[in-house]
């Protein structure tokens, strides 16, 4: 039987900003990236995320980023490799601190927003990621985009890796995320997003932009909770996985 795991952005919501709707979507994720604070998430927020994960048995990844709370972490910010492996092992350390403060254990660490898209192929950015990550706690894993540099990099200094795709996503012929501020980047139906992740698991193909397919070889799934059409596309994707026998798993990492 095939197996995948499916993943989803959580926690982000802070002070009285409410982003996307956590507790109807981890009854069908099993791996959840925990906003760390910079982009979202609060400590009451994140200490309830880390809470209901745990309740779900579902496994917990740091979703770290820019510091860059008012663009929600999707802007760009040129930070000196020194600050910004500072800047991740600071919320690694937050995620990883109040998991184990409740009994559970944190498994790894996904960038969030414009530095997931920026680390996936900027050596320098990879590089301060990894050495964040290493130095936190060598056992962590990364998830990052499936057929990166940042994949690359870390099969060469040791790092675990867990290559992603996303449901919600359009491609470049590339194999890289049409840009947001491009019309269609996000899919917004549950038909769609569930056609994409059969697509996925079964053939490592995802259909381009521009038309011809791309070879995609992902662990992991990422659905984004801040997403008005989540919870929806969670269903589809589960009755889609259940109808093709496909068991929902949290895979180990390569």
């Amino acid at each position: 039987m095939q197996s995948i795991d499916i993943n989803c952005d959580m926690g982000e919501s802070y002070g009285q900003f409410v982003i996307g709707n956590d507790a109807a979507i981890f009854p069908y994720i099993s791996s959840c990236n925990i906003a760390c604070g910079l982009h979202g998430g609060d400590p009451l927020t994140i200490e309830a995320t880390i809470r209901q994960a745990l309740q779900h048995g579902v496994r917990i990844g740091a979703h770290p980023s820019y510091p860059d709370l008012a663009g929600f972490g999707r802007r760009r910010m040129h930070l000196p490799p020194a600050e910004l492996t500072a800047v991740v092992k600071y919320q690694i350390a937050v995620l990883k601190s109040l998991t184990e403060s409740q009994g559970g254990q944190l498994a790894y660490v996904k960038p969030h927003g414009a530095l997931y898209n920026v680390a996936a192929d900027d050596e320098t950015e990879a590089r301060a990621v990894l050495r964040a990550v290493q130095e936190m706690d060598s056992a962590l894993a990364l998830m990052g985009l499936a057929g990166s540099t940042m994949e690359r990099l870390a099969a060469e200094v040791g790092c675990a890796f867990i290559a992603e795709a996303f449901a919600d996503r359009r491609y470049t012929a590339q194999g890289r995320l049409v840009a947001r501020s491009r019309a269609g980047a996000v899919l917004e139906t549950p038909a769609l997003a569930a056609a994409q992740v059969l697509r996925l698991v079964q053939q490592q193909q995802v259909e381009s932009n521009e038309g011809p397919p791309v070879v995609v070889r992902a662990q992991s799934i990422c659905i984004h909770g801040d997403n008005p059409a989540a919870v929806a596309m969670l269903q589809a994707i589960q009755q889609t996985l259940a109808d093709h026998d496909i068991r929902r798993e949290a895979v180990a990492a390569c």
